[in-house]
């Protein structure tokens, strides 16, 4: 498990905190110690996504919905849509992070899949889903803006 310092900075990913890797000098990449804090991390945040769509089931089903003013329906209505939108990207990153999970019992976590080089603790740390090096992710981004995919 991760050893961290006390009084260090604490970084919010989505609603959970979580205190910044320190690599010790010359520690090996993708050790069982950083392994370990990616798993907790992409743990705590497949859990909260878990407990927003419980809190989403709930709200669906507690709300009243035979509104008597059309006005109030439509509203409600569209308020239901931008929820379940939302819920339905929460669902694909949940998987995300199942696949994120996975690679970290296989052994292939933080490694880019395009040209396998690492992908970097603080590029994880901002996105613990990544699968791309900060390179490859931008020659992709390129690409995409020039064939408009």
């Amino acid at each position: 498990m991760a050893t961290t310092k006390p009084n260090k900075k604490v970084v919010d990913l989505s609603r959970s905190s979580f205190t910044p890797y320190e690599e010790a000098k010359g520690e090996e990449y993708m050790n069982d110690n950083q392994l370990e804090h990616f798993r907790q991390i992409l743990t705590a945040w497949r859990q909260e996504l878990m407990e927003e769509v419980d809190r989403t089931v709930h709200h669906l089903q507690d709300e009243p919905n035979n509104l008597p003013d059309a006005a109030d329906r439509a509203t409600q209505e569209e308020e239901f849509s931008l929820e379940l939108r939302t819920r339905d990207r929460e669902r694909k990153l949940i998987r995300k992070i199942g696949k994120s999970l996975e690679e970290i019992e296989s052994g292939d976590y933080g490694w880019c899949e395009t040209c396998g080089i690492e992908v970097g603790i603080r590029r994880l740390e901002a996105r613990p889903t990544a699968t791309l090096c900060i390179d490859c992710k931008t020659l992709q981004e390129i690409k995409e803006k020039q064939w408009g995919t």
